[in-house]
């Protein structure tokens, strides 16, 4: 089976894999977060997402065109969600720890201790609730889901939020979530983390609240991908970046690996 890919996540785990930069040529595409355009592959049998989103997968079109369609198992489903909640955790901290002082000069900045700070994660799927409850060992959380909570209860918890984690899907409804209004809630000093999908966030309204040095923010995701847009002048200060990899540990990738032999196992026995 040959294999066309629009992703660098099993590299170095690809023994044995046949890969072809020729689309007419591919019986499997292996696709991360960016589209493709199923007409292009004469040849296609299967398509395997290497993560858990569903976004950039034309699933009818597909099934019309009689593909099998396969995601991660839920053994490495769990692996991703996991992985990705602690490394989301891991920005939070880096962020509100970020500015406690320097060495050259030798300074100790004054800082409010973590238990009273406040941070609202904006989505309570399978990631959003891991990061509230582990976060909330350390400061007082508060959870904003759509399904269960009204824009003014939004508007509170941004105005009282030292920091912000996003955890919704990339939808038509979701994108630019959280746009100049939203931002303008929020108070002086506070943190975005974003490591659900770049395109919930107005990108130049967040480069406008970063240039006025209001907001500070973490972002795994990005509009565009590898990212070199107007946000990246800030790095590492007020824009701190981390190329897509929050899920990707050894368990995630293996696991993936595991699922596309499964595929190809099952497209060579049809």
């Amino acid at each position: 089976m040959k294999i066309w890919k629009n992703t660098a996540t099993l590299e170095g785990y690809d023994e044995g894999l046949i890969f072809t930069d020729n689309k007419s040529e591919a019986d499997i595409v292996l696709i991360g977060s960016k589209t493709i355009s199923l007409e292009e592959f004469s040849n296609l049998k299967g398509i395997f997402r290497a993560g858990i989103g569903k976004d950039n997968i034309p699933l009818e079109r597909a099934q019309a065109m009689g593909l099998v369609v396969h995601f991660p198992s839920k053994e490495t489903i769990d692996i991703i969600y996991e992985e990705t909640a602690n490394f989301t955790c891991g920005l939070i901290f880096r962020m509100l720890y970020s500015e406690v002082g320097t060495i050259e000069p030798w300074l100790k900045r004054d800082r409010m201790q973590l238990a009273e700070k406040v941070l609202v994660v904006i989505g309570k799927g399978n990631i959003g609730s891991k990061v509230a409850e582990k976060m909330s060992n350390f400061m007082l959380v508060k959870t904003y889901d759509v399904l269960h909570n009204s824009e003014i209860e939004l508007k509170y918890m941004l105005s009282i939020a030292d920091c912000i984690t996003l955890h919704i899907p990339k939808s038509k409804d979701n994108l630019k979530f959280i746009d100049r209004q939203k931002l303008s809630w929020m108070k002086d000093g506070a943190v975005v983390v974003n490591t659900a999908r770049g395109a919930i966030i107005d990108e130049e309204a967040l480069y406008m609240e970063l240039l006025n040095d209001r907001l500070r923010a973490a972002f795994d995701v990005y509009w565009h991908e590898p990212y070199y847009g107007k946000l990246k002048e800030f790095y590492p200060s007020r824009f701190y970046m981390t190329p897509h990899v929050a899920s990707t540990c050894k368990g995630f990738i293996q696991g993936c690996r595991h699922d596309l032999d499964n595929l190809i196992r099952e497209l060579s026995y049809a």
